[in-house]
C-alpha cells in the first residue's frame, strides 16, 4: 500500500499523544527512575514521530499546488474530520518534528521536578501544533490553534521563571482575546458559506466585499497576536524570559509560524480584496516592528530579551512579504518563517547552555567565553551571523526575498526594512562581542566547560541546516513555489474580477 492511501498525517498528528499516555500509564512517580522513564519514553516518540513525518517529504509531489494526503471523515452534523498539507504547510510539519526532539534533549538535565508532567506537556503540545499546519477544516484548525495554548501555559507557568505565573497568564490572555474573534468570524463564514471546508472556502466561496472587512479583521486580531505583530507584541518577550529553553523553543520555533501560516491560509486567499485594502496598514506595522524592536534589542541586558525583540522583528519581515501579494515577497515569507525556526530555536538554546552552567542571562556576566568554550563560541558565530542576514546562511534568502518583493510594491517600505538589517546588524553583534570576546576577568568563568556531546548533537544539525539553506534553498522553494504560485495566481484573479465590475 502506497504512502497516498494511508492515513500517514493522523498518525504524525497523534503519534506523540501515544506516548503521552505511556507516560501517564508508567509506574514510577518523581523519583529518578520515573523521571529517566519519562525522559527516555519522551525522546523516543519525538525521533519516532520525525521518522514517520520524514515519508511526507520524501513523497511529497513538488509539481503539484494542491493539497496531498488528503484524509476525511464524516464528524459531527455539517462538520468533517479533514486534514492535508500542500507546499506550505508540509515544511511547518517536519520543521515541528524536527525541532520535538532537541527540545526533549534540551531539557534533559535542567528540568529536574515534575519531570512527567513536563513531558507530557510537551507531547501533547506537538500534538496540537502539527493539527494546526494539517487540519483542512475550520473547526478543526480553531480547537488545534486554540488547544496549543494549555500545554505552553503549563510549560511556562510551572517551569518556567520567578514571574513565571504573570507571563503564562499574559500569553494565555494576549492569544485567547484575539482569538475569541476568529471563533466570531468563523461561524458568520459558516452561515455564509455553508461550509467549514478550507479548500472549498478558498477555491469556491466569494464574500461580499464589505463582509470580506470584517472577517479579514477578525482574523487578523488573532493572527497579529500570535506572530506577533508591533503594537501586541509585549507578551513575547516577557513569555520567552520566563520559559525553560525548550519552551523559548517552541514559542519562537513553531508556535509564532502559526500567526504567518493563518495569512496565508486565510486572510490572503479568502479575504483577497480586505487584503488588498488593509496591505498598506501592515506595512506600516511591520516597518515599525522591524526598527522599533530592533531598537529596543539593542537597549537589553538579557539576553533572552534581546533574541526576543528580534524575533518581533524578523517577523515584520514576514508579514511585509506575505502582504506585497508577489511570488518573490510570499516565498521569502515562507522561508523566512523556517529560517527563524531553526536560527532562532538555535539562539534560545545557545542561552540555555551558558544558563545552565551560570543560572544568569544577564549580558554583563559573561565575556571572554572563547577562550573556554571554542566549539560553544563557534556555533553561537553561525547562528548570530544567520540571524543578521549574512551571505551563505539561511537568514539572507528569506529577508532578501521579502525586500525583493516590497520593492515591487512600494521603494519606501524596502528602504525602511532594509535600514532595520542595518540595525540588526548592531544588536546581533554587540550580543556576540559582548559575550564571547574580551577578556576572561570574571572568576566565575575561568573553569567553565566548554559543550559536551549532547549539546553537540542538539546544535550541529541546526548549524548544518543554517548554512545549507543559505547556499542551496532550492529544496525548500521547489517546494513552496508551485502552492504559492496558485495563492498570487488566484489573489490576483480576485482582484481583476472585482474591478472590472466597478468599471461595469
Amino acid at each position: 500500500m502506497s504512502i497516498a492511501n494511508t492515513p500517514i498525517l493522523s498518525l504524525v498528528t497523534f503519534l506523540p499523544l501515544v506516548g503521552a499516555l505511556l507516560i501517564m500509564l508508567m509506574a514510577g512517580g518523581d523519583d529518578e527512575a520515573g523521571r529517566c522513564n519519562a525522559r527516555w519514553i519522551a525522546l523516543w516518540t519525538t525521533i519516532i514521530t520525525f521518522a514517520v513525518s520524514l515519508p511526507i517529504w520524501v513523497t511529497f509531489d513538488k509539481a503539484n499546488p494542491g493539497f496531498q494526503f488528503v484524509e476525511t471523515r464524516e464528524w459531527l452534523g455539517p462538520l468533517h474530520y479533514k486534514m492535508g498539507v500542500d507546499g506550505i504547510s508540509m515544511l511547518f510539519v517536519i520543521l515541528t518534528t524536527f525541532l520535538m526532539p532537541l527540545c526533549i534533549l534540551a531539557s534533559w538535565e535542567s528540568i529536574d521536578r515534575r519531570v512527567k508532567d513536563y513531558m507530557i506537556a510537551f507531547l501533547i503540545l506537538e500534538t496540537m501544533m502539527i493539527g494546526v499546519f494539517t487540519a483542512l477544516d475550520m473547526v478543526l484548525f480553531y480547537l488545534f490553534f486554540e488547544a496549543g495554548l494549555i500545554p505552553m501555559f503549563l510549560i511556562i507557568g510551572v517551569w518556567g521563571g520567578q514571574r513565571r505565573v504573570y507571563a503564562s497568564f499574559k500569553f494565555f490572555l494576549y492569544t485567547l482575546l484575539g482569538s475569541v474573534l476568529m471563533l466570531l468570524a468563523i461561524m458568520a463564514m459558516y452561515w455564509h458559506a455553508g461550509t467549514t471546508d478550507i479548500p472549498t472556502l478558498i477555491d469556491k466561496s466569494s464574500f461580499p466585499r464589505d463582509m470580506q472587512w470584517w472577517l479579514w479583521l477578525a482574523f487578523f486580531a488573532s493572527f497579529a497576536v500570535k506572530m506577533p505583530m508591533w503594537p501586541v507584541h509585549t507578551w513575547l518577550p516577557d513569555a520567552h524570559v520566563e520559559a525553560p529553553t525548550a519552551g523559548s523553543v517552541i514559542l519562537a520555533g513553531i508556535l509564532l509560524k502559526m500567526g504567518g501560516y493563518g495569512f496565508l491560509r486565510f486572510s490572503m486567499p479568502m479575504f483577497p480584496l480586505a487584503s488588498q485594502e488593509f496591505a498598506t496598514l501592515v506595512f506600516v506595522m511591520s516597518v515599525v516592528a522591524i526598527i522599533y524592536t530592533s531598537l529596543v534589542a539593542l537597549a537589553q541586558e538579557d539576553i533572552k530579551k534581546l533574541i526576543a525583540y528580534s524575533s518581533v522583528a524578523h517577523m515584520g519581515f514576514v508579514t511585509m512579504g506575505i502582504f506585497t501579494f508577489t511570488q518573490q515577497g510570499v516565498d521569502g515569507a515562507i522561508f523566512q518563517m523556517l529560517s527563524h525556526g531553526i536560527v532562532s530555536a538555535a539562539l534560545f538554546l545557545c542561552v540555555g547552555v551558558v544558563y545552565d552552567r551560570m543560572h544568569t542571562r544577564e549580558i554583563a556576566a559573561y565575556g571572554g567565553l572563547v577562550q573556554r568554550m571554542p566549539i560553544y563560541a563557534f556555533c553561537f558565530m553561525v547562528f548570530t551571523m544567520a540571524n543578521v542576514g549574512l551571505p551563505g546562511t539561511s537568514g539572507f534568502v528569506g529577508e532578501f526575498l521579502t525586500l525583493l518583493g516590497a520593492f515591487k510594491v512600494s521603494s519606501f517600505v524596502a528602504f525602511f526594512a532594509t535600514f532595520g538589517v542595518v540595525l540588526s546588524a548592531g544588536y546581533a553583534l554587540f550580543l556576540y562581542r559582548r559575550v564571547i570576546f574580551g577578556e576572561l576577568d570574571k572568576p566565575s568563568l575561568k573553569a567553565i566547560a566548554d559543550m559536551g556531546p549532547r549539546e553537540i548533537a542538539i546544535l550541529a544539525p541546526l548549524v548544518v541546516l543554517t548554512i545549507y539553506l543559505g547556499v542551496q534553498p532550492a529544496p525548500i522553494l521547489d517546494v513552496t513555489g508551485p502552492a504559492v504560485k496558485k495563492l498570487v495566481t488566484q489573489y490576483e484573479t480576485a482582484i481583476r474580477t472585482k474591478a472590472a465590475e466597478l468599471k461595469k
